[in-house]
């Protein structure tokens, strides 16, 4: 059985420069795009752009799998920060919901290329990595007190799906210390 050869690091570097070249083009420009604009953005031939990516519908579906890979890796490494015992829980989803909006703003272009162009990510393994961390956040969180013990991975997800990313800075980090209590158990000790 031969084993598969790692790329060139000039394939690796072309391939970052691409998705790069592709998020601010599609930022700026729109979904429509050309291929040549990302391409010349990039600084590779095109021919270099469809050897990585055939259709503009392969390139968006990598963009937002790099994004998830991103997301999973933040996540991953705020649950570690609490397991090392160098955060709090509570203080690493909060933090963490805001790096995720904050991405959100600049990948939202994307997104909705990837919703008009039908792309998806085929792998969901980033995916599932990022639920496993949060899970993990809320279950410490919970352990110590400080996250309602109702909270689930389904609600953070729907946390993110209502961020007010087309809204400024400020606006965001509003919708960020308005929403976090709801996630504490302390917030919420009045309830019945």
């Amino acid at each position: 059985m031969t084993q598969a050869r790692a790329p060139r690091a000039d394939a690796v570097r072309n391939r970052k420069k691409i998705l790069t070249a592709a998020g601010e083009q599609i930022t700026a420009h729109g979904p429509d795009v050309g291929m040549d604009e990302i391409a010349a953005a990039a600084g590779v031939a095109v021919g270099t752009l469809y050897r990585h990516f055939p259709t503009k519908t392969d390139l968006v579906a990598a963009a937002i799998a790099e994004y998830v890979a991103r997301v999973a890796h933040d996540a991953e490494a705020a649950l570690v920060r609490v397991t090392d015992g160098t955060g709090r829980a509570l203080d690493e989803l909060t933090a963490f919901l805001g790096r995720v909006v904050e991405q959100s703003v600049t990948d939202r272009a994307v997104k909705a290329a990837a919703r008009t162009l039908g792309a998806e990510p085929g792998d969901h393994a980033d995916e599932d990595r990022a639920g496993s961390a949060v899970a993990g956040l809320i279950r410490a969180g919970q352990a110590d007190g400080d996250i309602h013990p109702d909270v689930t991975v389904d609600d953070i997800y729907l946390l993110f799906s209502t961020a007010p990313t087309d809204r400024p800075a400020a606006a965001r980090a509003r919708w960020l210390a308005l929403v976090t209590p709801g996630l504490t158990a302390r917030a919420r000790q009045t309830e019945s």
